[in-house]
């Protein structure tokens, strides 16, 4: 067993997967910022007291202009990193399976300079963290069966 890093931190976000049915099969959009070859599923932290559920809505929203509602969790991504401070932090990101039901991917926020449908296929190989991959599959488990 080890010990917990002196002065780490633990730091919680909430993020969706928009799906829809294309003619090729299952897409999703995806968000990406060009300087840095980054491509990835829309997440964020709470705002003040916001339900985890209540953040990955508003943080769909946001950053890709797509109205959307939860179907069902997919899980979650846990990972380590170093803040801005020098201090560990241990993320847990919880992401949700979600419907798009109005909205634009046109009407995003400034934080990313593309929101675009890809099949999800394509999501697998654009994705940048790839310790986000079981997420996909997951998707991809949960609406076979739905089909």
């Amino acid at each position: 067993m080890s010990e917990p890093l002196t002065g780490a931190r633990d730091e919680f976000s909430a993020g969706g997967v928009v799906y829809r049915r294309g003619a090729e099969g299952i897409e999703i959009v995806m968000v990406g910022r060009r300087r840095e070859r980054l491509w990835a599923l829309p997440k964020g932290k709470p705002d003040g007291d916001e339900a985890p559920e209540e953040t990955a809505i508003r943080e769909v929203r946001e950053e890709t202009g797509l109205d959307a509602r939860i179907e069902q969790s997919l899980g979650d991504v846990t990972y380590w990193y170093t803040g801005f401070d020098g201090r560990r932090v241990h993320k847990t990101v919880t992401y949700y399976l979600m419907e798009a039901i109005g909205g634009d991917v046109a009407a995003h926020d400034h934080e990313f300079d593309d929101v675009v449908w890809v099949h999800l296929s394509e999501a697998e190989r654009l994705l940048t963290h790839r310790n986000q991959l079981h997420i996909l599959r997951r998707v991809a488990e949960v609406t076979e069966r739905a089909a």
